[in-house]
């Protein structure tokens, strides 16, 4: 072994997932704080999801949740603090937005608090339309679930 890291590779392949990695992340995340690790399994098993890795480590992750027509939502994407900076999170969207069941989708959409310039290197902007946007939110889903 030179020292050198291992090349970083991006799949869609479920079974390379790291269901450890992945809600250690997003159960400490500032979007999903206290997701129970039964709702992420969930939610991957019912989403298209990408992972980053780094030789056998997963570094990465997001998820997309689609029809696979008509309509994208981009989740929960992250990228290890110990390998920010590398270039992984355009890798990942970078996947997202070449893969082949994908292509032809009309209406992708995201969250962001803080990574706008990285998405705006794939085609997201502003909400046409943010004043036609609804939600319907439960505050908190997973603290009050915990108190019960």
């Amino acid at each position: 072994m030179t020292g050198e890291p291992h090349p970083i590779s991006v799949t869609s392949d479920p079974d390379r997932l790291d269901l450890d990695t992945i809600h250690g992340f997003l159960k400490e995340s500032y979007w999903a704080p206290g997701i129970p690790r039964e709702v992420v399994e969930r939610s991957v098993r019912h989403s298209l999801c990408f992972a980053a890795f780094d030789g056998a480590r997963q570094v990465g992750f997001a998820r997309v949740i689609s029809d696979r027509a008509t309509y994208a939502y981009v989740a929960d994407v992250f990228v290890l603090p110990s390998h920010r900076g590398l270039g992984i999170g355009k890798r990942l969207m970078a996947a997202i937005t070449s893969h082949p069941e994908l292509q032809g989708v009309r209406l992708w959409t995201l969250f962001t608090r803080d990574a706008h310039g990285l998405y705006r290197q794939y085609g997201f902007t502003e909400a046409r339309h943010a004043d036609r946007l609804m939600e319907r939110r439960t505050e908190r889903p997973y603290a009050e679930k915990a108190t019960r």
